[in-house]
C-alpha cells in the first residue's frame, strides 16, 4: 500500500502555535543560553527515560533505527505494530519506496502477507480528540498548517484553535502508517519522513519518531540494484522484548521544562553574536527535542 498521491545516532540530537504574529520583542542575547549550553548543563531530572516497551528497532543494512511510538496520541497503531513485530511480520520484508527528500516506505509491498496477530487494516488516528484542551508547551508562533503548534511528552504537535484536537506534526524522523484512498486502510505499512512533510498532517496516522539512527534511513538505496535484494528488513522488534540482546536505552528532554521552554526561545533568536538578524521566530520542525543514549 503507497501514499498514492505523492511520488540521530549522536549521543545528543537536537530533534504551539497561535493565529496571529508573535508581537513580543526579541529578548536580550544575554538572557537566553546557547542551545549547547542549555542541554549539556541540563539537570538529571530535565531528562526523561524513555519506556522501551515503546521503542521499536528496526534492523536495516544501512544499520539499526530505534523508533519511540507514541501510544498517547494513536494508541491502535502502537498497539498493531507491536504485534506486528512480535509475530515477526517484517521479517526479510523491504523498504521497497525511497523518495529523496521525502519519505522511505516499508513493509510488504505485494500486499499478500498476512498477519497472524495484528491487522493489515485499522481505524485511522489522524488526531486525538479530548473533552477539554490538552496542555502542550506552545511554540507562539505563526504556523500555516495549524492553528497551534508545540511540544507534548516528547513529540511535535499541533492543535485546533481550542485545543481539543492534538495530533503529531510530520518533521524529519516522523513514523507514520502509510494508507490508500480510504481512511482506514492502513495497517502494516510504515513510512519514516526524510524531511518536513506538514502538508500530510492528519492525512495519516503519525504514531512515533526516530530516536536514533535517521541516518540509517537517509542512506538507504534509492533504486534497486541487480542482484542485490532491496533494501531487506533484518528485522523489527519491540525494544523491551530483547532486553538480552540489545540494552539499549534513551532519555528525552522533558518537553514540560523550564529548560525546554528555554530551548525554544534561543532556537528563536540566537544567542550567539554572529547572528546580526535574529527574527524571534521558530518552527515545530526547527525545536528538536534533545535526546541521548543512557
Amino acid at each position: 500500500m503507497l501514499l498514492r498521491a505523492f511520488g540521530l545516532t549522536a549521543c545528543v540530537l537536537l530533534a504551539g502555535c497561535s493565529s496571529t504574529q508573535n508581537t513580543e520583542s526579541a529578548p536580550n542575547k544575554s538572557e537566553v543560553r546557547s542551545p549547547s549550553t542549555i542541554i549539556s548543563s541540563a539537570s538529571a531530572d530535565v531528562w526523561q527515560q524513555v519506556n522501551n516497551d515503546d521503542v521499536l528497532r528496526i534492523d536495516l543494512p544501512t544499520g539499526r533505527v530505534y523508533v519511540q511510538l507514541n501510544p498517547q496520541l494513536a494508541p491502535g497503531h502502537v498497539d498493531n505494530i507491536k504485534k506486528l513485530a512480535r509475530e515477526g511480520f517484517y521479517d526479510g520484508l523491504n523498504v521497497y519506496r525511497f523518495v529523496e527528500s521525502f519519505v522511505a516506505q516499508g513493509g510488504d509491498q505485494s500486499g499478500e502477507k498476512q498477519p497472524t496477530q495484528g491487522s493489515k487494516g485499522i481505524s485511522g488516528e489522524m488526531f486525538l480528540t479530548t473533552e477539554s484542551p490538552l496542555e502542550i508547551t506552545p511554540l507562539n508562533a505563526v504556523d500555516g498548517y495549524a492553528d497551534k503548534t508545540g511540544f507534548l511528552n516528547g513529540f511535535a504537535v499541533a492543535q485546533n484553535s481550542d485545543g481539543k484536537k492534538t495530533w503529531m506534526t510530520h518533521c524529519t524522523g516522523t513514523f507514520a502508517m502509510a494508507r490508500g484512498n480510504e481512511i482506514d486502510s492502513g495497517g502494516t505499512e510504515f513510512y519514516i519522513t526524510l524531511a518536513p512533510q506538514r502538508y500530510l498532517d492528519k492525512n495519516t496516522t503519525v504514531f512515533g519518531r526516530v530516536l536514533e539512527g535517521m541516518e540509517h534511513a537517509q542512506r538507504l538505496l534509492r533504486t534497486p540494484v541487480e542482484g542485490q535484494p532491496f533494501n531487506p528488513i533484518s528485522q523489527v522488534r519491540v525494544l523491551s522484548d530483547i532486553a538480552g540482546e540489545d540494552n539499549s536505552a534513551f532519555t528525552v528532554f522533558d518537553t514540560s521544562s523550564e529548560d525546554f521552554k528555554e530551548l525554544i526561545e534561543s532556537r528563536k533568536n540566537r544567542p550567539s553574536e554572529w547572528f546580526i538578524d535574529k527574527p524571534n521566530h521558530t518552527d515545530v520542525c526547527s525545536v528538536s527535542i534533545p535526546t541521548k543514549r543512557l
